[in-house]
């Protein structure tokens, strides 16, 4: 049996996927693999997702020039969920939001309101020039 056959691929044949810091243990952002991406991520050792707005393959930094190099790539109980454990590549410290931000979740709820508890550290604009 193949080991991509052992994961269980929603209808859309997509797995939810949560990309994680392996020196900091931060959780970088979450996403989407169909099975090409995630073969080819376990081939590159980077990450390659699927972009669900776009409809394709986004080998992450292809653009920004913030890859995702690969250490380990797990799968939980259920087989229905996968953890990159990454060095997020491209700047320091590590962009991987396309909000310029370290992580995708630097939004926190305090007192009823959504805050934003991380800084910019490179203005977007500037990334995707």
């Amino acid at each position: 049996m193949n080991w991509l056959d052992e994961i269980k691929w929603d209808d859309k044949g997509l797995v939810p996927v949560i990309a994680q810091e392996q020196g900091t243990g931060d959780v970088l952002m979450f996403a989407w693999m169909n099975r090409e991406a995630l073969s080819l991520t376990a081939q590159r050792g980077q990450a390659v997702y699927w972009s669900r707005s776009r409809g394709k393959l986004w080998h992450k930094g292809e653009e920004s020039g913030h890859f995702q190099q690969v250490h380990e790539i797990r799968l939980d109980c259920d087989n229905d969920v996968v953890l990159l454990r990454v060095t997020q590549l491209g700047h320091d410290p590590g962009i991987a939001c396309h909000t310029g931000r370290h992580s995708c979740f630097f939004q926190k709820l305090e007192n009823g309101v959504w805050s934003a508890v991380e800084p910019v550290l490179k203005d977007p604009h500037k990334i995707y020039e």
